[in-house]
């Protein structure tokens, strides 16, 4: 597919690297010249993928985080966050509401909020090899 612009971020899976995903997320995408909620909505997803990377793929290690964003005809922002960690083995059930592996202290609720704030949402994950996790937002053209 034809993009015009695109950029691509490999980091390791530190808590800390959520908030810098988040904001370089949302410097690319200001050149679209989005809405400030279509801005939180992005920055939301966008914590929510990389923070299920970081709990759930590499639970008791670091890994690798690959973030790329493309912006595509139509005003679309396409955004993918792909781990290499322990996988999901059925999708279906980590996409139900309250969902969760991390715990008590974890809402089971990333996917959902993903899939709310997006145009499209779509997951691909083998166990043992990681986890791709693909998302579109149309974005308004402003007059």
């Amino acid at each position: 597919m034809k993009f015009d612009n695109y950029m691509i971020l490999d980091f390791p899976s530190k808590s800390a690297n959520e908030a810098f995903a988040r904001s370089a997320v949302a410097c690319f995408a200001a050149q679209m010249d989005p809405t400030l909620e279509e801005l939180g909505d992005i920055r939301t997803a966008v914590s929510e993928a990389v923070t299920n990377c970081i709990v759930h793929a590499y639970p008791e290690k670091l890994g690798n985080i690959t973030l790329r964003c493309r912006i595509l005809k139509d005003n679309v922002l396409d955004i993918v966050v792909k781990d290499r960690g322990v996988g999901i083995a059925d999708i279906e059930q980590a996409r139900r509401p309250t969902y969760t592996t991390g715990g008590a202290e974890r809402s089971g609720m990333g996917f959902t909020i993903m899939e709310s704030f997006m145009t499209t949402l779509e997951i691909s994950s083998k166990p043992g090899k990681g986890t791709t996790v693909h998302m579109r937002r149309k974005l308004q053209r402003r007059q």
